[in-house]
């Protein structure tokens, strides 16, 4: 949560869906898999670091067995705390494996609906409008690019949306690369026009990668190159495994919990084994597949537990953990208000660490809408409300304060209340409590839907911050547009 002394965590983990003894099995489980079935490791390098650090390596077919002596011991060579910096360090976030919780913003949609209702390809200028408006929230503690510009060339659109992120707010947020280490050396050169030399970003990068494994149980050149060039230049990592239960990892919830574990954690061994002290995060976007259509259900009660799940696995490593999904209705309604609302929950109480993809996405991260990033930001309030549970200090009891009221008296005017109005009670900003004469009178009768999209104008017309003089801002969009016709190049003599 962002405050005017800086981003404040929300503690969590009330709530553990693990047993201890359930632990000990799905991390028997894993060891299981990573001794005997093995992982895919397409990269010849990596093959050979891993042979060399202990692994037992088939070359011919490129599968890596890892011993449990040998993971562990480069598992817990990974930081356990992270700072992950902002640009301006008020919004610096202290990351690690306790249950501290913080949010990230929504993520990557290819289309939109708009202000006007229209369903259509998201823009570059929606990435700017969207960022402003995410700029504002205050339960947005990380940010992410929105969407991913349909208006723009879409090999190598990566080094686009970082030029974005890094002009229109000053947040930590998360970036791609590219696929290749020529797209994090252009990501540093464009930080460095606003850090000033790309070794101040690589003493404070205020922007994670992130590294996506491909389920099941493979780590293919481009993830590995990623990891390595991260590893090289002190760039954080989400090492992020996408498994679809169902789909490419077992229909269990214990199943794809532990296919997860295997991924992720030789991963983050490879990674320490190539660069120790490397900066890993432990990160999943899982779900579950709906059997109906075939498509990620996000917001299914299973995939919630996934998260929760995996929060527990990463701590139990002594990992912080980021990982959740986005609501699977299509529009601001009832479905995603409930979908956003148990997630939102489930994910806090059990102290996941970073509440990925929270801002703004609907249709399993598809689609994008301006509405929406107020209305997460409101149920995220109301969340963490709950999750911050009760004080039943003396102080709070009030017990001097009967004394003050007596009998058959009212304490709306008494100190006590008054000391503790802010202290106690979530204070809404779009939700409306009045009644039904009141709301008509006030609003026409607006919904919460309607009533976001109000504000949402108000904000997008006033709040048009400068992060970036002209000139640098000018500096960095060179930067991105010779990237991405590079990264184009490469992704070309690749295929």
């Amino acid at each position: 949560m962002i405050t005017s002394s800086g981003v404040v965590p929300v503690k969590g983990g009330q709530t553990k869906v693990l047993s201890g003894d359930q632990i000990i099995d799905l991390h028997a489980a894993t060891v299981e898999i990573l001794e005997e079935i093995g992982i895919k490791v397409l990269h010849n390098d990596a093959l050979e670091i891993m042979e060399g650090n202990g692994c037992i390596v088939d070359f011919d077919k490129k599968i890596v067995k890892v011993p449990e002596d040998v993971l562990m011991k480069f598992v817990e060579k990974a930081p356990s705390e992270i700072m992950l910096c902002g640009r301006d360090p008020k919004y610096d976030v202290k990351l690690d494996a306790s249950d501290n919780v913080y949010v990230m913003g929504g993520a990557g949609a290819l289309h939109v609906i708009d202000l006007e209702g229209n369903y259509r390809p998201s823009t570059l200028q929606d990435l700017k409008d969207l960022t402003r408006l995410e700029d504002t929230l205050e339960n947005m503690d990380i940010a992410h690019f929105l969407v991913t510009p349909q208006d723009i060339p879409q090999v190598g659109f990566e080094m686009i949306t970082f030029a974005e992120m890094l002009k229109n707010q000053t947040r930590n947020f998360y970036a791609l690369v590219g696929g290749c280490r020529e797209g994090l050396n252009y990501e540093l050169e464009m930080a460095s026009v606003a850090a000033g030399s790309v070794e101040e970003v690589k003493k404070r990068p205020f922007f994670v990668a992130g590294l996506c494994i491909i389920s099941p149980l493979t780590q293919n050149s481009e993830f590995i190159e990623e990891l390595f060039a991260c590893g090289e230049n002190n760039i954080p990592a989400y090492v992020e495994s996408d498994a679809l239960a169902g789909g490419t990892t077992p229909f269990t919830i214990a199943g794809t919990v532990v296919e997860i574990n295997a991924n992720v954690l030789s991963a983050i061994a490879l990674a320490q084994m190539a660069n120790p002290g490397a900066p890993c995060v432990y990160a999943s976007s899982s779900g579950i597949l709906d059997m109906g259509s075939l498509n990620l259900a996000g917001s299914a009660p299973e995939s919630t537990l996934i998260h929760m799940a995996q929060a527990q696995m990463a701590h139990h490593y002594g990992l912080p953990y980021y990982g959740s999904n986005t609501p699977d209705s299509k529009q601001p309604d009832a479905q995603a208000g409930y979908e956003r609302a148990l997630h939102f929950l489930g994910c806090a109480m059990a102290g996941v660490n970073i509440i990925h993809v929270a801002i703004g996405n609907l249709e399993m991260m598809a689609l994008a809408n301006y509405e929406q990033c107020l209305i997460d930001n409101e149920i995220l309030g109301a969340a963490f409300r709950m999750v911050r549970g009760v004080d039943c200090s003396r102080e709070a009891i009030g017990v001097d304060a009967f004394r003050e009221v007596g009998h058959s008296g009212q304490f709306l005017d008494c100190k006590h209340t008054i000391d503790f109005l802010r202290k106690e009670r979530w204070e809404p900003g779009l939700t409306d409590r009045s009644s039904w004469d009141s709301w008509q009178s006030r609003t026409g009768g607006k919904d919460m839907r309607e009533r976001a999209k109000v504000k949402v104008r108000e904000i997008l017309e006033t709040h048009n911050p400068v992060y970036i003089d002209e000139k640098k801002a000018e500096e960095i969009d060179k930067i991105a547009s010779a990237a991405q016709k590079e990264i184009a190049n490469i992704s070309k003599k690749n295929s």
